[in-house]
């Protein structure tokens, strides 16, 4: 790696820091999902800060930011945009949807119909939206924080499998610790930290640390080790769903992101360990009895680790 991405990262979650008090393993793996190109899923109970994170991330890259509210009356075209009709022209143009821009806080996306959830897949997989037959690429960086609520159900719509496969991590960010709450209400008794938040770098720097992050050495003994750990979760009798191919290549972009955060050019195992629970659990679907009998992604996830022989580089 040419560019130094450990200091500039460190730098970026910073200044993350100053506004989303105390989280710093969460605004790590944003970061970690931000330069490996992937997208977030943030389940979280209101109120945690999920808006704040992904404006502060937009401010922080320089870049657009969009807030998409997700209701049950949100149209596909809301997203992706529509074609109108210019009578004075007698054509049609395009009219850009709230997609078009760098970062996207897809905001309760479980509360919209399984249609205009839908209206994301394209964006998320190929950073394009097509409409009318005509196709219109989208801005680079470009990435979808998507956030739902794990505990309000009603009126919702659960995002299917194919979706939940798109999103490289879901996390979390849970309650603060109480010095941090503090600290939190320090900052915001009389100001607005996010409005003062000024940019660390720009676009095309996060470009150039993403090309630097596809850089990052992955020995054919850790591909190996990927594949080992996803392909065991296609077989074991807990799961009625396990990970797809998509995962086992989100696993080593994701461990390349966090090797070249930390400052090396070559991806361990202990990389590979860390994005399990991110990269892999929400995709994964127990069987009824493992439910039953109080399984869970986690449990799964370290039986099928520890029976993995991990590599010695």
């Amino acid at each position: 790696m040419e560019m130094d991405v450990k200091s500039i990262a460190r730098g970026l979650a910073e200044n993350i820091e100053k506004v989303l008090v105390g989280k710093h393993r969460t605004v790590e793996l944003v970061l970690t999902a931000l330069l490996a190109g992937g997208h977030i899923l943030v389940e979280d109970v209101p109120g945690v800060g999920k808006t704040t994170l992904a404006n502060a991330l937009a401010k922080t890259i320089d870049c657009g930011f969009t807030r998409i509210q997700f209701t049950p009356d949100t149209l596909p075209s809301d997203v992706t945009g529509v074609s109108v009709y210019n009578m004075q022209s007698g054509s049609f143009t395009f009219s850009k949807g709230a997609v078009m821009n760098n970062i996207i806080l897809a905001d309760e996306i479980n509360r919209t119909s399984p249609k205009t959830q839908a209206s994301l897949l394209e964006a998320m997989e190929e950073s394009q939206v097509t409409v009318d037959g005509t196709t219109y690429p989208l801005p680079s960086p470009f990435m979808v924080i998507a956030t739902q609520n794990p505990v309000d159900y009603l009126g919702t719509y659960n995002l299917p499998e194919a979706q939940l496969d798109r999103f490289m991590l879901k996390l979390s960010i849970g309650y603060p610790a109480s010095e941090d709450e503090c600290t939190m209400l320090a900052l915001y008794i009389s100001a607005e930290p996010l409005n003062e938040l000024q940019p660390v770098v720009d676009g095309e720097t996060v470009l150039a640390m993403q090309k630097a992050v596809r850089e990052v050495g992955v020995h054919p003994d850790i591909m190996e080790y990927i594949v080992q750990v996803v392909a065991a979760t296609r077989t074991h009798g807990s799961l009625s769903l396990g990970a797809s191919p998509r995962a086992s290549i989100a696993l080593a972009h994701a461990a390349q992101a966090t090797a070249a955060i930390q400052g090396r050019d070559f991806v361990i195992p202990d990389d590979v360990k860390g994005m399990v629970a991110p990269v892999i659990y929400h995709r994964l679907v127990l069987t009824p009895e493992a439910r039953l009998g109080h399984q869970t992604a986690k449990t799964v996830m370290d039986e099928i680790l520890s029976k993995c022989k991990v590599p010695v580089l």
